[in-house]
């Protein structure tokens, strides 16, 4: 008993008529990462009135889809489980016809990025699994480091899967817990004992709705409601489309159980420290959530500030890459007193250019997406501002386009420190290798992105603008120090992600 089979497991719906879903999927070996990318975004919503909740998980989803573009889904319960899944945006897959066959007071959804597990529709989640006590679902925000080595014990014991992702695995594991004590938060604390890495999932079984955050509250996720919805998601941004009010973030460690008016919050664990994910404050978060308390908005503002005050150039306007780091220029403007003006104009029509085979094509893709405007650059000096540098690839392109454009000089400031070493906790990066800040100082960086001047933000910097200490947060990616165990598992992790990036990139 508690064995679950391929059979058990509810069939993907394939997604059709979807433009671009053939060449997204076959073309993403030729794909090479520029910027990170967030393994994907949850939601969860019941409603006390028991009207059906699908339409508030699709503006959740799509509040979300900057989180994960790859795949989105939703099941709903209203007695029975109803579940929706395939490839491609929230506005491509879903239509009004799929959105009212979803039935039910209570639901959860997902946009999906995969780092752990390919692309394809059968790693689209949520996943819904039925088993001798039940029905359960669940959606996953983040990379459990040992998921392999897990995947291999459950194989060995008899379990199949159908799919190659770790969110599979976290079901299962819950699922022989829960056969053998009937108890779901007993069985999901056992499952967290277990679990190597980070977390944030909500679970639909088929008496409640659950939020999960894993003991060191790595991955982001937050509770909020109105006067009839309960809601859970990734980020706050969510309730502010639904009109609601945000409660309060999950705590780490924290299983949270919502059943109508109730909600039943179980510390699991609780750790001397925590460890949020940095990168949510400078790239990954809507500016508009507030991720732990702490607005982002205000977060980037301040980083913008504080390297102006540390900084000593002299320019006739600072200028930021958009849309994302907008709100570092902002700050920095303010506290320097150098105008704000705008000199690349974003095309936000053009789709996603990792689906172009061929180096010339991915060239043109960043003239489409960002135009410079030379009437304002030409024979001026500009601080052009960045929320990172990742390949510097991008960064190289774009002093390229301002120089063309008649710029006199271009200097570079960089919103966050040089990022050194590959995330392992849910964000997809290049390898190490091809980090430009991987065993190089800055002055070399400069060189190779042709810029006058370049600055980051140091870690002193990032910590006094986030208002929490380092040993708070992960920044695994700048410094190699990872607050969980990674070395143990790393023969098993980088067969299932780097080795495939490597892989993708040498062809």
């Amino acid at each position: 008993m508690g064995i679950v089979h391929p059979a058990d497991l509810e069939e993907p719906k394939s997604c059709v008529n979807m433009p671009g879903t053939k060449e997204i999927i076959e073309d993403r070996s030729s794909y090479r990462l520029i910027k990170p990318r967030d393994k994907c975004g949850v939601a969860g919503v019941y409603s006390r009135s028991e009207q059906d909740v699908s339409p508030y998980l699709f503006y959740s989803l799509l509040s979300l889809q900057h989180r994960g573009q790859e795949s989105c889904g939703i099941t709903t319960y209203d007695g029975s489980f109803h579940t929706e899944k395939g490839m491609g945006l929230v506005t491509e897959f879903f239509d009004l016809k799929t959105l009212e066959s979803l039935k039910g007071y209570v639901g959860i959804g997902h946009v999906r990025y995969s780092t752990t597990g390919e692309s394809r529709i059968e790693n689209a989640q949520p996943f819904v699994v039925r088993h001798s006590m039940g029905t359960l679902a669940i959606c996953h925000n983040g990379n459990i480091v040992n998921s392999m080595e897990l995947r291999r014990k459950l194989e060995k014991a008899g379990q199949a899967f159908i799919s190659t992702s770790d969110t599979e695995v976290i079901a299962h594991l819950i699922i022989r817990e829960y056969v053998k004590s009937e108890d779901i938060v007993y069985s999901i604390t056992e499952v967290m004992k277990k679990l190597v890495g980070s977390y944030s999932l909500v679970i639909l079984t088929d008496d409640n709705l659950i939020a999960v955050r894993d003991p060191l509250g790595i991955r982001p996720l937050s509770l909020g409601k109105n006067d009839d919805l309960i809601m859970i998601s990734s980020e706050s941004v969510s309730f502010d489309v639904l009109g609601a009010r945000i409660l309060r973030d999950i705590k780490p460690g924290e299983i949270a159980l919502i059943d109508g008016e109730e909600i039943k919050s179980i510390r699991a664990f609780k750790r001397s420290r925590k460890a949020y994910c940095m990168f949510e404050y400078v790239y990954f978060s809507r500016p508009d959530s507030i991720l732990n308390g702490i607005p982002i908005y205000d977060v980037r503002e301040k980083i913008g500030r504080i390297l102006a005050e540390e900084d000593d150039i002299d320019a006739d306007f600072v200028s930021p890459i958009p849309d994302s780091a907008i709100p570092f220029a902002l700050g920095y403007s303010n506290a320097s007193g150098i105008p704000y003006r705008e000199s690349l104009i974003r095309n936000r029509y053009v789709g996603r250019t990792f689906i172009l085979p061929h180096q010339q094509a991915r060239e043109l893709a960043v003239r489409l997406k960002l135009n410079p405007m030379a009437s304002e650059i030409e024979g001026k000096n500009i601080i052009i501002f960045d929320d990172s540098i990742v390949r510097g690839t991008t960064s190289k392109r774009i002093i390229s386009l301002l120089r063309e454009a008649g710029a006199k000089e271009v200097h570079m400031r960089v919103g966050c420190p040089p990022i050194k070493s590959l995330c392992k906790l849910g964000i997809d990066m290049p390898t190490d290798r091809e980090l430009i800040a991987s065993g190089r100082d800055v002055e070399a960086i400069r060189k190779i992105i042709g810029a006058d001047s370049l600055k980051y933000l140091s870690i002193e910097g990032l910590t006094e603008a986030i208002g929490l200490r380092e040993n708070d947060l992960c920044m695994g990616c700048l410094t190699a120090k990872y607050p969980v165990e990674i070395q143990k598992f790393e023969q098993v992790l980088l067969p299932s992600f780097v080795d495939r990036e490597l892989s993708n990139n040498n062809r």
